[in-house]
């Protein structure tokens, strides 16, 4: 009766109860892998950068229209420095389709205005911002942040900056007002307190010129960029300069099985599509793995997962074998990589428990996203979610199926969708995410190296082929 009991019933368990010592080790391994690029990708452009010099050292080269591909070349092409798509050629025709694995490598961060640079009352200089993405705004009080991006100059050359995150830069901070005069703010609801508007980067304090002038810090200020990088204020009109969190991802906990850092949404899961992919040899089907942009404003734009810059690279790898592009996409499958809500106690009341995903339980597997009645939701079919389950049982992937807090509480979307739209079988899973879309977000090392496996068999569903650990 016991074994038909455990036969009969679903009961996800802690990972850590379904492995061994050998798994563990190569858990912690990958954690450490994991957090260098979390401190290498804090914006969309390093996250690309990165996964170029990755790729390459992983045999991949860069794509140009007509080259002679056969299975197991590996390519990539990037998109304006701000998404990237890798590719192994599979053994079949892209007529039977092609196994897509999309993560997004944005994050929510505050993008400085047009025209940021301001002096306060006080002869403080800030600069003026624009959050990009869902935030709490009283998160980005009070601590450390670093200034990202690039400049295009006048002159025609683009600049990098990168201040905070090397050892010794000065940082930056949005200032918040001391308990002691803060009564009026505590009498505000969590999204009154700080204003949009309000979230100023502090960045310089010290006056140059003649004291009658009334704008010396911000002049020195100007006087220090244009020194560094050539710039003048007009620069800042073709910039996009970021300003995100400073600190470095780290171990979390005294049994170090957590990672916290910026930007896991949704880079833990890009990490698991180039891990995963680098371990591929020769697949069945081509195997791509997409790092996508803007999907935390919607996937809009020529860098975003509605763009066709996809359909127009997966074309050019049609025309080659003389296969219509529809006809590819028909048959093809995607796993929409992007976190998940972990179940937190502190909050329990937005969660209904048996459908959460649960830190340290393995990749979530998402049926359908949205919102409110499924509102903006993919969602898959349960014949593709049938062939996933053997899958990633037969490769021994630890994950659970789960949906994004109570039903009328919100909700969220991705870019499944958006694929869905393409006629493409598609399903979200992902890494389970504690405090999702704070600067200092937290994932588990067993779920990060288990999405990787997943994608790992996903890629190579059909094949014969062991491709390792």
């Amino acid at each position: 009766m016991k074994d038909l009991r455990e036969q009969l019933f679903y009961t996800p368990k802690n990972g850590y109860d379904r492995i061994g010592e050998e798994q563990r080790d190569a858990i912690f391994a990958l954690g450490e892998d994991y957090k260098a690029f979390l401190n290498h990708a804090r914006t969309e452009r390093a996250a690309v950068q990165y996964c170029v010099q990755l790729a390459e050292s992983a045999g991949f080269v860069p794509y140009r229209e007509g080259m002679p591909l056969t299975a197991g070349d590996r390519i990539y092409t990037v998109n304006r420095g701000k998404a990237i798509m890798l590719a192994v050629i599979g053994r079949k025709s892209l007529a039977e389709g092609i196994r897509i694995a999309a993560a997004h490598v944005d994050a929510p961060r505050l993008d400085l205005k047009p025209l940021p640079l301001t002096q306060e009352a006080g002869e403080l200089c800030t600069l003026r911002t624009h959050y990009y993405g869902g935030i709490k705004k009283y998160q980005w009080t009070a601590i450390p942040l670093a200034l990202q991006g690039v400049v295009a100059l006048r002159d025609g050359s683009v600049v990098d900056v990168e201040i905070g995150t090397h050892p010794g830069d000065p940082v930056f901070t949005v200032t918040d007002i001391l308990p002691h005069l803060g009564k009026d703010q505590m009498a505000k609801s969590a999204a009154e307190a700080v204003t949009g508007e309000n979230l100023r980067v502090l960045c310089g304090s010290v006056p140059e010129g003649d004291p009658k002038d009334s704008d010396r810090v911000r002049f020195a200020v100007l006087k220090l960029l244009n020194e560094q990088y050539g710039m003048t204020e007009a620069d800042f009109l073709s910039a996009e300069l970021s300003i995100v969190p400073a600190f470095p991802a780290c171990d979390v906990g005294f049994d170090r099985a957590l990672v916290g850092g910026y930007g896991q949404d949704d880079r833990s899961c890009a990490f698991a599509e180039l891990s995963a992919l680098a371990a591929v040899k020769v697949p069945e089907k081509t195997a791509v793995c997409i790092f996508a942009d803007k999907e935390e404003i919607g996937s809009v734009g020529a860098t975003g997962m509605q763009s066709q810059y996809f359909d127009m690279f997966i074309a050019s790898l049609c025309r080659a074998q003389g296969v219509a592009l529809l006809d590819c996409f028909g048959r093809s499958e995607c796993l929409s990589a992007d976190v998940s809500a972990a179940y937190d106690p502190l909050y329990a009341e937005a969660y209904e428990k048996s459908n959460s995903a649960v830190a340290n339980y393995g990749m979530s597997l998402v049926k359908y996203t949205g919102s409110r009645g499924k509102s903006g939701s993919n969602d898959a079919n349960a014949e593709y979610l049938g062939r996933l389950r053997r899958a990633f049982d037969d490769a021994g992937v630890v994950y659970h199926c789960c949906e994004l807090g109570k039903v009328d509480q919100g909700g969220g979307g991705t870019v499944a969708g958006f694929m869905g739209n393409r006629n493409i079988e598609t399903v979200d899973v992902g890494v389970p995410v504690l405090s999702m879309h704070a600067p200092f977000e937290v994932v588990s090392k067993l779920d990060v190296y288990m999405t990787t496996r997943a994608i790992r068999a996903f890629y190579m569903m059909d094949s014969d082929e062991e491709d390792g650990e």
